[in-house]
């Protein structure tokens, strides 16, 4: 118990991390949103900038290996040169190192010191600005004739030490890049190749000598190749994005067309069709295409007639029934008013068909309803009505009906008004299908019948504790002539088609007709209608699944269980009893808030409660959250099951 405890508490601590990063990408993605839908929905788009990007990755890779082919045969060439100037430098210095000096005394000194500088200067000579010449020697004196000498204001720390290192350890000659470094400011540094070996002079003393080649003019060839590959490939890129535009532009645009043509046949315009021009792929698609538009009307309108044929043949059986039905019942009063005259077998004889033209009549009118509905000729008289008087009067006519079958009918909400502009006609025949529906198949359990409103809407749920009703039953429950078990009898006398008339009366309203319902648990039917008319609804005040639903009841259990209260209650859920099973409590005056189930859909699929979401808590006025996902159905599922 501790050790969950202890996790709660973790994870009640995490939540305000998880929360603030959940809003920080949410802040991020926002303004992200409007070009993450227009790449998903463009297909031009991506392949224009698909295209634009290998380009740019082939042009790059392209002008890399160009750069590195033309920078390293201007190195070579470099070093050859520098190779062969610098050998017959050092060639000349060896020379002048053998010859004789003058005799010793001062002017021997003042020989002796200018000796390297001549010899420096004779080197350098010849270069013109094309290299420069460097002697050092190992110690590095700073006066006297092993003082540095250097041609073109070369700064001598410019020799990289390695360098000299392998010059001092090896005599033989080397070479590496540099950069050229001047004693005075006139110059800026620049990159350089320098090749040195290690001489001795008239005094057999070594010296280091370093030919140095200023590299800028390669670099300026450098840099003009690149600006060349950079424009080129700027310029190819733009064309092949421009290529790439006008070809998928000529692929694209007939599919624009086919797609939005297709909308069009979609809402009805099924006149319209494509415009051919060519002999190509695309033409032959769009004569495909019109082809396949032509027949599609001709079978709609094929089917349409026939649609109308069975509509207006089930209108005029309907009306010509009417006539005979009308003698028939005249001559079945008649013999049923004269059946204590008749012995007991005829006097029943006459009660069934008095009982079986009633049917017949009920049957009737159920069909010249459906048939006025499937025509489009049903008219809605909207006025404001209090739904309470309209359960009132439901009730009063089930009442016989309940007491018969040992029923309860008990109404929950009704303390306030529940208004809204609707045909009363109308609602008072779907909550009569409802109301004994629930009754016939209660199993003499009580019937809930609770009202609610909020926001923009109001809700009748009726609820009863009977069979129930198996998974996917609830997407068929308002089918025509359908019935859960078919070897069930309709004590009732139904004719089948009561639920298909309500859900078209509530689709009428521009409202919903809902089902719950689980094996054993008993079912719950939900009319949600909005209170002014053509107003669009956005969410109920009764959820779809009740309270005391065998899901609801584990999902307390175990709320318990995490709370570590044991067996002491956290919630009042009633539990269901096999004979009688308590109400639900009654709700508080304030109304109740949008369940996710309560979203528009289909019944057949009802989604849970948030984990922190209590059945008793009070919630909010009724609202239509965003966050909230609506239940996912087709789109027949919602023809059928959604009153709209």
């Amino acid at each position: 118990m501790g050790r969950l405890l202890r996790g709660r508490r973790a994870g009640q601590d995490g939540e305000p991390g998880r929360l603030l990063v959940r809003i920080l990408m949410r802040w991020i993605r926002r303004p992200l949103l409007p070009a993450v839908r227009l790449w998903r929905r463009n297909i031009q788009l991506r392949i224009v900038v698909m295209t634009l990007l290998m380009s740019v990755g082939v042009v790059v890779l392209l002008g890399f290996v160009v750069v590195g082919q033309v920078r390293n045969g201007l190195l070579e060439a470099k070093i050859k040169a520098a190779q062969s100037q610098a050998a017959g430098g050092f060639q000349v210095a060896r020379e002048a190192s053998n010859a004789p000096l003058a005799p010793g005394g001062a002017d021997g000194q003042a020989v002796t010191r200018s000796w390297r500088t001549d010899l420096v200067e004779r080197l350098a000579s010849g270069g013109q600005g094309a290299f420069h010449v460097v002697a050092l020697s190992a110690d590095d004196a700073g006066a006297g004739s092993r003082a540095p000498r250097t041609s073109g204001e070369v700064d001598p720390a410019s020799i990289p030490e390695a360098l000299r290192n392998n010059v001092q350890q090896d005599s033989r000659t080397h070479r590496a890049y540099m950069s050229i470094a001047y004693t005075k400011d006139v110059r800026t540094a620049e990159p350089g190749l320098a090749v040195g070996t290690q001489l001795t002079d008239a005094d057999d003393k070594p010296y280091e000598l370093y030919y140095v080649f200023p590299l800028a003019q390669e670099q300026q060839s450098l840099n003009l190749v690149r600006g060349t590959l950079a424009t080129a490939g700027l310029f190819l890129v733009v064309l092949l994005g421009a290529i790439a535009w006008l070809v998928v532009r000529q692929i694209v645009t007939p599919v624009r067309m086919a797609a939005g043509i297709a909308e069009r046949l979609s809402a009805g315009r099924l006149q319209e069709r494509m415009k051919v021009t060519g002999e190509d792929d695309i033409a032959r698609l769009g004569e495909a295409f019109n082809k396949m538009a032509q027949n599609l009307q001709l079978k709609i309108q094929q089917l349409e007639e026939l649609s109308r044929m069975q509509r207006r043949f089930v209108s005029d059986v309907s009306h010509e029934l009417r006539t005979p039905l009308t003698t028939v019942r005249m001559a079945a009063d008649v013999i049923h008013e004269a059946r204590s005259d008749f012995d007991p077998v005829t006097a029943r004889s006459a009660e069934l068909l008095g009982d079986q033209l009633d049917r017949f009549e009920s049957l009737l009118s159920d069909l010249l309803e459906i048939s006025r509905f499937d025509a489009g000729a049903a008219a809605l008289e909207a006025e404001a009505i209090d739904l309470r008087e309209v359960v009132r009067r439901v009730i009063g006519g089930a009442e016989p009906l309940a007491e018969r079958k040992g029923t309860r009918i008990r109404v929950l909400g009704d303390d306030q008004p529940v208004v809204a502009e609707a045909d009363a006609r109308r609602v008072e025949r779907v909550l009569r299908n409802l109301v004994v529906n629930a009754v016939e198949h209660g199993e003499g359990r009580d019937v809930v019948v609770r009202l609610a409103a909020a926001g923009g809407a109001v809700a009748v749920a009726v609820r009863d504790y009977g069979v129930g009703l198996k998974p996917g039953e609830a997407t068929r429950v308002f089918n025509r002539f359908w019935r859960a078990d078919p070897a069930r009898a309709r004590t009732t006398g139904g004719t089948g088609l009561g639920l298909s008339i309500a859900v078209e009366d509530a689709r009428l309203h521009g409202g919903w007709l809902q089902a719950w319902g689980e094996p054993g648990g008993g079912s719950q039917f939900r009319l949600t209608l909005p209170r002014t008319a053509d107003e669009p609804l956005r969410g109920s005040p009764i959820p779809l699944e009740p309270e005391d639903s065998r899901q609801n009841r584990e999902r307390s259990a175990a709320r318990r269980q995490d709370d570590g209260t044991g067996g002491r209650l956290l919630t009042s859920v009633p539990v269901q009893h096999p004979t009688r099973p308590p109400l639900p409590p009654r709700p508080s005056t304030a109304p109740r808030g949008v369940d996710p189930a309560a979203l528009p859909g289909s019944g057949a699929r009802v989604v849970a409660r948030g984990a922190g979401e209590r059945p008793d808590d009070p919630a909010p006025e009724l609202s239509a959250p965003s966050d909230s996902p609506e239940p996912s159905v087709s789109s027949d599922q919602e023809d059928t099951i959604r009153g709209r």
